[in-house]
């Protein structure tokens, strides 16, 4: 049977300008002229998309710091091995960041930063002559730290931030850690036995590590829990953190706790599944809003945090 080719004559057609349309040029980017402001430039981005989030991300973290909310910062290791710490340290001495939490490598590159100034070995040629992670001040200093905190009841972050103030190393001033201790700020170091290169030192000290990041759970689980109304901010951490974040907030309703409207925020350079669903989505489901922004952190980070200060700054 040969099908006959439908007859377009009847189609019903209606005028352009009233059908709704999701890009206007009123929401078109604008040129930027030399000289302008940072804000000015900011503005000038297209009110699409991305960039449309974005003004809004800055505008709800701006808010939440003018309404005095807590506002945390979840940091992977790439964060600091990208050169960010001055720029988080900045933020955490114009009291914008509430707490942070890391995952265990946050600390070796963030310690190794502070007593030396450089991080991030050449895996490929360390890991072939059996070198790889076996720097003797990483992996003694740190597990020192950890071992004599955990005496005393300290988390491992401050633990660490501690050792380092005591040493005093050159470069203390670009240490999230140190900073940390310095400005009273919290910062909790979530730990995987086993995925962090001090944990293959003799020195390790497996009890202490895991008591100190424990505590340290029970401490992110207390800040979480005063997170209504603020935000949540998920750096380059494609796993730990999102899952510690989701413990954490389930153990804060399971003590029924209000816990309902907050912000969610994961930036990253490639698409993950757990901070997508564990950052951006599963955790706004009663309220707030989750935004996921996906580029180099070198570049998207200092964008943000000129913004946010640009803006806290203008009200």
């Amino acid at each position: 049977m040969k099908i006959k080719p439908i007859n377009l004559k009847d189609i019903r057609a209606y005028p352009l300008h009233k059908r709704p349309s999701k890009v206007s040029v009123d929401d078109f980017g604008k040129v930027f002229h030399k000289g302008s402001s940072f804000l000015t430039f900011l503005e000038s981005l297209p009110h699409i998309l991305s960039a449309k989030e974005l003004r809004e991300l800055v505008s709800s973290v701006a808010l939440a710091f003018h309404q005095k909310r807590t506002i945390v910062f979840g940091l992977g290791a790439h964060v600091m091995k990208v050169g960010l710490n001055p720029i988080v340290i900045d933020l955490m001495e114009r009291n914008i960041i509430s707490a942070i939490a890391m995952n265990g490598a946050g600390i070796i590159h963030d310690a190794e930063i502070a007593m030396v100034g450089t991080t991030s070995e050449n895996v490929e040629s360390t890991l072939v002559e059996g070198s790889f992670g076996m720097a003797k001040e990483t992996g003694e200093g740190l597990n020192l730290a950890i071992s004599e905190g955990s005496k005393f009841g300290m988390g491992l972050g401050e633990s660490v931030g501690n050792w380092l103030i005591k040493e005093n190393f050159p470069h203390n001033n670009l240490s999230i850690l140190a900073a940390g201790v310095r400005l009273e700020i919290p910062v909790t170091v979530h730990v995987a036995i086993g995925t962090d290169i001090i944990h293959t030192h003799p020195s390790m000290d497996g009890a202490a590590v895991g008591a100190a990041s424990h505590l340290d759970f029970r401490t992110f689980c207390s800040i979480i829990a005063t997170l209504e109304g603020g935000i949540y901010m998920n750096l380059g951490s494609a796993v730990i953190l999102p899952e510690i974040f989701l413990k954490a907030l389930s153990v804060i309703r399971n003590l029924n706790l209000k816990l309902e409207n907050f912000i969610t925020v994961n930036m990253d350079f490639i698409r993950h599944y757990r901070p997508l669903k564990n950052v951006v989505e599963r955790p706004t489901k009663m309220g707030g809003k989750g935004y996921n922004f996906i580029g180099h952190h070198e570049i998207m980070f200092p964008l943000f945090a000129a913004a946010l200060i640009e803006e806290i700054e203008k009200n």
